[in-house]
């Protein structure tokens, strides 16, 4: 594999993982209502957070989830309650006002989007944008990238910064997605999504049992549209 290829196929993947695009309608019923400006520095936040989040694993393998005794399967089952939770909140239509009544009353828009920011880090940014699949993606690139030295590692960072610009500049246009389905549409689309979300986490549950056992979980049911 060659040093494009290599760049290529980790974007993809991460790409593929993080689907910032399929995300834009989460993020614009997270931040509906607010000013375009805060909305912006809140995606700013949030690839500012992706890029050193990654990075860190790129570098450090699962060195932080081995020092808490964590495994991928555990992190994954985790990942799943905390994703269903918030899909339940979609899904009951308190997902909007819980974020558009946040940072009230805060004039400074860094001090509102800090504040959108933190509320957003779990379970939006992670796990939902970083979750076992990008991160355990991170570590076995990282392993390949050792074979390119020291261009394997700025390839890896590149690219990990590339991923975090894409997700900034897709949550930039998510006012304008809003605008375009209204208020009305934006609860159809959060409801629906909710509900996504909540089969989602559910399936992430159900991986990180059958990856964690042997024979609890049928393949078919764990990976229902992997060819047999």
């Amino acid at each position: 594999m060659s040093q494009a290829e290599f760049a290529v196929n980790f974007f993809v993947a991460l790409f593929a993982l993080i689907d910032p695009i399929g995300n834009v309608p989460l993020f614009g019923a997270a931040t509906q209502g607010s000013k375009g400006r805060d909305a912006r520095l809140v995606a700013v936040y949030i690839a500012l957070f992706i890029l050193g989040f990654l990075t860190f694993f790129y570098f450090s393998g699962l060195a932080l989830l081995a020092f808490f005794g964590i495994s991928l399967p555990a992190f994954r089952i985790a990942g799943g309650i905390i994703l269903f939770l918030l899909g339940l909140e979609m899904a009951r239509d308190d997902f909007t006002a819980t974020f558009s009544a946040m940072a009230e009353g805060d004039e400074n828009p860094k001090g509102r989007a800090g504040r959108k920011f933190e509320r957003l880090i779990v379970p939006f940014a992670m796990p939902l944008l970083i979750g076992p699949g990008a991160i355990s993606s991170v570590v076995i690139y990282a392993s390949e990238a050792k074979a390119f030295g020291l261009a394997g590692a700025a390839i890896g960072v590149g690219v990990i910064g590339a991923i975090a610009l894409v997700v900034m500049l897709c949550f930039w246009a998510a006012p304008v997605i809003s605008k375009i389905l209204g208020r009305i549409g934006m609860t159809i689309v959060v409801r629906v999504l909710g509900l996504i979300l909540c089969a989602m986490a559910v399936q992430f549950v159900l991986v990180g049992i059958a990856d964690a056992t042997s024979g609890v979980i049928l393949n078919e049911a764990a990976n229902p549209y992997v060819a047999q």
